[in-house]
């Protein structure tokens, strides 16, 4: 017990050192982190050791991203081009490589309803390959800076230099001021012409003019610059909606505006006679031809600085908890900490190792019905009702996504395509299959879009693409390379093995289950069927078929492959056994484990090349054999039984493991771990299958990778996640059952081949992080159980008097 004391101790310690070596805390400071292992206050702070602890950190290191993300996950010929010498033109770069890939993750997050279309418009960033000639950042960083920055020109009672540098202590507010300005010159430019175009080409000319002689303050009159953003404001409110020709109208009306308050109000008294003395201009104003002709702004790089300025000059209260929803800031603190630290090159699409997902899956909930969602349970709350005021938010993002107010159950029914969204948007907040097999499709979506983009970065020979282009990701998802490559490297099969039988009696999991191929082309479900035959002798017998199937064009499910079986394959435990009729169906190097209440995030998928490439890494004398993965359990917000659970799994899965990884004993404690598939297949399989004996079955794949030379890691820069139990009685059921599953582990053959072969160390390791543990807890019971009887007994036979009476006359 007493060594049992001292390796959690220990474990935390050292666990803790490694997380801050491996970088997991790179943007605390180094004082917090120390302060925190020295409290041994690891299990419930682990998590946040490991992450951007704010989303005010993630705005500092925002400008660090690019140039991390292009370093960490483009492959090198991308991210070894030739870099600019100037430090604006290679953060110009790397923002460009950074940018449509950061665009997708928002959008994502948009999609599963995480932030609304404000925070999004707030979230993205501009693509940074035009004509603008310095870095654009996402508007939530530059949100109402412009309104300070008009503040300190107002006050100013000093020089240019002294005004730029007050601006420039803060970096984003003078990126917010120059592409203010650039912005303002070319959307003028591009929509007026004839003598608009000269007064706007003159007026820039004298300002830049100015700026560079550092006499900007003697050129123009700070105290009307608010006025000059509310005329150039109203414009550009105009500019960002559809062409009309009373909109055409408002547009000459505000230029003409613009140019009195400019030209009469803003500028020097010399510049002002000056334009008023200019004929030309002074005869167009007379016949109204001024801005009399407006070049509407179609091309869609120019509608989006349009609408990004707009926004720049209007957004007045601070981004500071923009996201708002802590899911989205969590997964964006961890993707953008996570570029920090240490993993393999990404190796391009076309050259990356190829992978499987396997998922298996009985009669668990595959998609929430209507009629599941409004029915009032003995507390006269429904489902739907329940989800709504626990996630207000995500609500009112849906709502607005599908277009539609406050609505109820019967509204939605009127709607087919709106009823089916609704089914979604529950299950995806639950532990279905649905949610499930979205989160791992995001592994051929980040493929598809990592293929589209190399093509286009490395110059595609048919295309002609070169990374200098203005890149738009909008059809990647439709492009036939790009899918054909992600086909090539990604396969993902749910093992659903009564799926037949679901089907022959018509079960609603069917149709569930087929609506999920549909809207899935690169699904795949393999699942047992029964039919019944005639023997030789005449004798009726029932035949065993596995077999794979994919929706087809007409969403029909179409059979690909139909393997016959000497008999019914249940014959040990039913989930392992689900695995192993399976798994002849999986392709690829890899295979990834993914039980079916998991999830997945694209962020995270954009990191499975990185992660793929551990296989080929130096880690010891054997290549590894499994990679371990971190887990995140979503269901922490649901109770505080379930936030407990949650902190207790975040610590096994961080501290925990990466211990046991360092000391080699590190075994299979549960999906997502990723497979080297030839080295298992030929070696056993993924799962042990026996009844009884093999009730925890993921742990044997550990022992069977361990014992046959195996090399076991665990990775923290990528996470997967996890559905845990939320009731007492669920909690108390899972535990009772991973007791009883270490129970049968030291009955069988492979705990005893591991004690016979570990050294001293290992195997100390090994006893005391499995049926150890409950060795332990099993004494302690024991000794307090004993304890306070052998109290009792003291107390009522007079013993404890007596003795403590001829203590005091010793």
């Amino acid at each position: 017990m007493d060594i049992h004391i001292w390796y959690t101790l220990l474990s935390a310690l050292v666990g803790g050192v490694m997380g801050a070596r491996g970088r997991l805390g790179e943007v605390l400071s180094t004082t917090y982190a120390f302060v925190v292992i020295c409290k041994l206050d690891i299990t419930l702070t682990c998590a946040n050791l490991m992450q951007i602890r704010s989303i005010e950190m993630l705005h500092k290191r925002f400008e660090s991203f690019p140039e991390a993300f292009a370093k960490t996950l483009s492959p090198q010929r991308i991210s070894s081009r030739p870099v600019p010498q100037d430090s604006e033109a290679a953060t110009k770069m790397y923002a460009s490589i950074f940018s449509p890939f950061w665009n997708e993750i928002i959008k994502s997050l948009r999609e599963e309803d995480y932030i609304s279309n404000r925070e999004m418009d707030l979230l993205m960033m501009p693509s940074n390959c035009g004509t603008l000639r310095l870095v654009q950042w996402p508007l939530f960083l530059l949100t109402s800076k412009i309104m300070l920055a008009n503040d300190y020109a107002s006050d100013c009672k000093d020089s240019q230099k002294e005004l730029w540098h007050r601006i420039s202590k803060d970096e984003y507010m003078a990126y917010a001021v120059k592409e203010c300005y650039y912005s303002a010159e070319r959307i003028l430019k591009s929509i007026v012409d004839g003598e608009g175009k000269l007064w706007v080409d003159r007026l820039f000319q004298y300002l830049n003019e100015s700026i560079g002689r550092d006499s900007l303050l003697v050129t123009i009159n700070l105290k009307k610059l608010q006025l000059v953003q509310s005329r150039l404001t109203g414009l550009t409110g105009l500019l960002i909606r559809d062409e009309t020709a009373d909109r055409k109208a408002g547009v000459t009306k505000a230029l003409r505006e613009l140019y009195e308050v400019v030209t009469h109000e803003f500028l020097a008294p010399n510049l002002r006679e000056e334009f008023d003395t200019w004929q030309l201009l002074l005869r167009a104003r007379n016949d109204g031809r001024l801005f009399s002709n407006i070049l509407w702004p179609n091309d869609l790089e120019m509608k989006e600085q349009v609408k990004r300025l707009h926004l720049l000059l209007t957004v007045k209260d601070s981004a500071a908890n923009i996201p708002k929803n802590l899911e989205a800031q969590r997964r964006l603190q961890f993707f953008t900490n996570s570029l920090f630290m240490d993993m393999p090159e990404a190796k391009p699409v076309s050259e990356m190792i190829p992978f499987c997902v396997f998922t298996p899956y009985y009669s668990e909930t595959v998609l929430y019905s209507m009629s599941e969602l409004c029915v009032d349970n003995e507390d006269g709350i429904s489902i739907l009702f329940y989800l709504q005021k626990i996630f207000p938010d995500e609500w009112a993002n849906f709502l607005e996504r599908i277009g539609r107010g406050e609505s109820s159950e019967e509204d939605f029914k009127e709607s087919p395509s709106d009823t089916l969204e609704l089914r979604f948007w529950v299950s995806y907040r639950g532990q279905t299959l649905a949610r499930t097999v979205r989160g791992m499709m995001y592994y051929r979506r980040a493929l598809m879009l990592q293929s589209y983009l190399e093509k286009r970065y490395l110059g595609g020979i048919e295309d002609g693409y070169s990374a200098l282009e203005y890149i738009d990701t909008q059809g990647y998802q439709l492009s036939p390379d790009a899918r054909a490559q992600a086909d090539l490297k990604f396969t993902y099969v749910v093992s659903c093995q009564i799926y037949g039988q679901q089907k022959q009696r018509k079960a609603p999991e069917a149709a569930d289950i087929a609506l999920l191929l549909q809207r899935n082309e690169a699904l795949r479900v393999a699942f047992i069927h029964e039919e019944d035959g005639v023997s030789s002798d005449g004798q009726a017998i029932k035949e065993y078929h596995s077999k794979l199937v994919k929706a087809d064009i007409h969403g029909k499910d179409q059979e690909i492959y139909s393997i016959k079986l000497p008999g019914n394959p249940k014959l040990g435990e039913g989930k392992p056994e689900n695995q192993n009729h399976a798994i002849i169906f999986t392709r690829g190097d890899a295979i990834q484990t993914i039980d079916m209440n998991q999830d997945n995030y694209l962020e995270e998928a954009m990191k499975v090349r990185n992660l793929l490439e551990e296989f080929r890494g130096n880690h010891g004398i054997r290549y590894p054999t499994i990679l371990g993965v971190r887990e995140h359990v979503f269901t922490g917000s649901v109770s505080s039984l379930a936030s407990f659970m949650s902190k207790q799994e975040t610590s096994f899965v961080t501290l925990g493991q990466r211990v046991l990884a360092y000391l080699k004993v590190r075994m299979h404690y549960g999906h997502p771990d990723v497979f080297d598939r030839i080295f298992h297949i030929t070696r056993g399989g993924i799962s042990k299958a026996s009844r009884v004996i093999n009730i925890s079955e993921d742990i044997y794949a550990g022992f069977n990778s361990t014992l046959r030379q195996g090399n076991i890691t665990h990775h923290e820069y990528i996470q997967v996640g996890k559905g845990r139990d939320v009731g007492l009685n669920q909690i108390a059921l899972f535990e009772g059952k991973v007791a009883g599953g270490n129970g049968e582990q030291v009955l069988s053959r492979d705990v005893y081949r591991l004690g016979q072969l570990f050294d001293f160390f290992r195997m100390l390791t090994f006893f005391y992080t499995t049926v150890g543990y409950y060795v332990c807890t099993m004494m302690t019971v024991l000794t307090v159980y004993i304890f306070l009887y052998g109290r009792v007994y003291l107390a009522l036979s007079g013993l404890d008097h007596s003795i403590s009476r001829q203590a005091r006359f010793l």
